[in-house]
């Protein structure tokens, strides 16, 4: 089975020393996934950063950006400190590859 972009999200960011979790909900009964506060997938922490993360496949980063960039939302979590990024994976040769881009 092919491992998705937050199972891979999730590995990098706990060898980088954070403590990492799911935040994404599937509603029950439906294949809708619901994430916190409209964009977030994964989040963690390290000391005291708090790190909010939109994990996707490459080819959908920038519509990601974009999504958040224009949600209502983004202000809140702006104001409360925490970094915005969006993770975006892509298969190069053998290896996996992360583009990440900063919203914050």
């Amino acid at each position: 089975m092919a491992e998705s972009p937050t199972s891979r999200t999730l590995k990098r960011l706990r060898d980088q020393g954070y403590l990492a979790a799911v935040v994404e909900k599937t509603i029950p009964k439906t294949f809708i996934k619901q994430d916190l506060y409209g964009f977030i997938d994964i989040l963690a922490i390290k000391g005291c950063e708090t790190l909010a993360i939109q994990a996707t496949s490459y080819t959908n980063v920038a519509h990601r950006v974009n999504k958040i960039s224009e949600h209502d939302n983004l202000g809140a979590v702006r104001e409360a400190g925490w970094g915005i990024e969006v993770w975006g994976w892509h298969k190069k040769g053998n290896r996996w590859q992360v583009r990440v881009v900063d919203v914050s």
